[in-house]
Parts: structure tokens; sequence; C-alpha cells
């Protein structure tokens, strides 16, 4: 309705498919490309990338929705635990990957990019002293509720240090993160009792995907939020984290670490 071309990444071609016809039919004027993406995968990532690249088309928004919630501990095709792998290293490898056409694309269009990370309340949750560096493929001592919060924070930490590197460059791209706030979705399918809860009880309490989709929105495309880099929001509304998502160094480590990871 505002007129993007929207690349949606998805890892079920048929199912993205499906999702682009109830637009259309919604919106017939859409402009969707649906390319395959799994998140879990750094090969998959690198794919997306290159064939994202070869559509020569311009990026001003990237919004790094995609993750996994409360999973059995698994590890990913690169021998790391899932959660970290999916919501955290996927993300920060396909931003690291596409960061540089945002920025191109921002003096070519004059327009400022925005980099919007998905996250949640949930990084409270995070294991005491931030992330656990050395144990992301070790079972012992593994809570799936602890993984979680901890790829939340990581969004968290990576959306703060990003944006600040990209201030420090002078590069026209802000990076910020939220809370979409309790959204009624199939989220919650590895934790069967929560799911049920919510499908058949969520409707009441919590939010619709529309609902949840507000502040992702507002915070990719509304004016108010011009130059506004390095936030994190909730409701629409700026919302001040905790101290140990605030950990600048931590954030520096967790990069660094990151970085070792996908090169």
């Amino acid at each position: 309705m505002r007129g993007v071309h929207v690349v949606m990444g998805v890892r079920n071609l048929s199912a993205g498919a499906r999702v682009r016809d109830e637009i259309l039919k919604q919106v017939p004027s859409a402009k969707i490309e649906i390319l395959n993406l799994d998140l879990t995968s750094m090969s998959s990532v690198r794919r997306f990338a290159e064939n994202f690249k070869a559509l020569n088309l311009p990026l001003n928004i990237l919004i790094n929705n995609a993750g996994v919630c409360f999973v059995p501990f698994k590890l990913s095709e690169d021998d790391i635990e899932l959660h970290f792998a999916t919501n955290h290293i996927g993300l920060f490898l396909l931003t690291d990957l596409l960061i540089e056409k945002m920025k191109v694309t921002a003096i070519e269009s004059g327009k400022e990019g925005r980099v919007v990370m998905v996250a949640s309340v949930s990084y409270s949750f995070s294991y005491r002293g931030g992330i656990r560096f050395d144990k992301t493929n070790d079972e012992s001592g593994y809570n799936k509720i602890f993984a979680y919060g901890q790829s939340k924070l990581a969004n968290i930490l990576h959306s703060n240090l990003l944006s600040s590197n990209l201030k420090e460059q002078d590069a026209k791209v802000t990076v910020n993160s939220l809370h979409p706030g309790a959204v009624v979705t199939n989220i919650m399918r590895h934790w069967y009792f929560v799911n049920g809860m919510l499908s058949t009880l969520g409707k009441f309490f919590v939010k619709g995907v529309e609902q949840g989709a507000a502040t992702v929105c507002y915070v990719a495309l509304h004016p108010q939020v011009a130059g506004v880099t390095g936030k994190y929001f909730v409701d629409c509304n700026v919302t001040e984290l905790k101290s140990h998502a605030l950990d600048m160094d931590l954030a520096k480590r967790l990069w660094d670490f990151s970085l070792n990871l996908i090169h």
C-alpha cells in the first residue's frame, strides 16, 4: 500500500507464494519477489544475498524479523545452537552481506536507509552476565527459554553496535530494534501447551498479526522515526533497555565472536 517493492526471504517457497497471492488479492498493484532463505544455514544466507543482488534492486529497508522460539536443543548445519544460529548469526550474516548495498542506495536515492531488528522483551531471560560465548554448541545446562532470550539479547546488542558503527561512518542508514508484543502466530509450536493456549484463548489477550506488525511498519516507514537510531521500540514508542542490553563492551565481544563464526 505504501508502494514499496518487497522481497520476501522464505524457507518454504510454496507457503511464500500463497502469502504473495493473498497480498495481491488485497493490493493488486503490489510488487513482491520471493527468494529462498533459510537462516539456520550460512550457505543459504549467502545464496540469498547473491540472488537478491542479481535482481539489481535498490535496498532502503531491511527488516530482520524471522526467528525460532523455545526449540529443543539442536545444532544447525554449521554446528551452532539453533536459537543463536537462526535468530542472531543468520541475521548478522545477512545484514553484513547487504549493508553496503543499503549505504549505496541511501546515497543514490537520497532516502535514509533503515535496518529493523525484531527482538523481544525476552532478552531479559538471558544468562546473567550476558551471552555465554563458549557454549553455543554444548547441550550441558541447556535451557530453551534462556537460549531464546540470549538470541534476542544478541539482536539488540547487534543493533546498537551497528547503529554506532554507521554513525561513525556518517552513513545515511539507521538501525533500531523493537518488541512487536505477544502475537498469535505458530512461533510457539515447539511448546505445545503454550501454543495451544495461544491458538484458543490468545485472541482475547494478545495481538493479532496485523497489530503485531504495527511497530515493525512504524519503525521501518514512519517519517517520525527519521534520523532516530540505536533505539528500542515497544508499541511504537522508544523504551528504555535493561543495562546488559546497553553494554557496548559485551556488544563488541559479540560482534567479534559473530565475525569469527561467519568467516
